[in-house]
């Protein structure tokens, strides 16, 4: 075998994107990775309880555990003996009433938290879309260029590719949705 040829287990590792595409995932990569680097200890042990705890398995813990203190209170009370918990079952109210705070709060932590992940990538996609604009307006530019210096095409302006090729004002277009938006708002 000679030394430029791969192995089989090479082979398969091999990305099977195009080289920027496999960069793109990459990046991506490292950005979640970074991502999942910065999280607070406290904020992870929140995470995997709220990922244990949305489980369908839990509500039927859940509901047993309900079922048995009831069925339990209930078969104390019916042979005579105190239960510690008679009906209407005031520190299983109050149990749940806890849970659901806990749980109710657990949730908003968790929810921030995507939110503040969500709000970043947004950016970055923000960032990125912009980017691409400029490029695509700049090849736009450079395209139209070379179709003027060509004798063998037409130099007649294209008033369409000159729109193309000034890249987009960003507070222009978000000016301009508002409008939008509250003209159809009145409508």
């Amino acid at each position: 075998m000679s030394q430029n040829a791969s192995s089989p287990d090479e082979a398969s590792r091999a990305p099977q994107v195009p080289e920027h595409i496999n960069d793109t995932i990459v990046a991506m990569s490292k950005l979640h990775a970074a991502q999942k680097r910065a999280v607070h200890p406290v904020q992870k042990k929140i995470a995997h309880a709220i990922a244990a705890l949305g489980r369908p398995a839990v509500l039927l813990i859940l509901t047993a555990i309900v079922a048995g203190w009831i069925g339990t209170n209930l078969v104390l009370l019916v042979l005579g003996h105190t239960p510690p918990d008679p009906p209407p079952f005031a520190y299983l109210d109050d149990a749940a009433s806890l849970a659901a705070l806990y749980l109710a709060t657990t949730i908003v932590i968790t929810q921030r938290h995507e939110d503040t992940i969500a709000t970043c990538r947004d950016q970055l996609t923000l960032q990125l879309a912009l980017l691409a604009d400029q490029k695509s307006a700049k090849i736009i530019r450079l395209l139209e260029e070379l179709r003027r210096n060509d004798p063998d095409q037409s130099s007649d302006p294209d008033h369409e590719a000159e729109a193309m090729a000034k890249p987009a004002d960003p507070e222009a277009v978000m000016a301009e949705i508002k409008a939008t938006h509250e003209a159809l708002a009145k409508e």
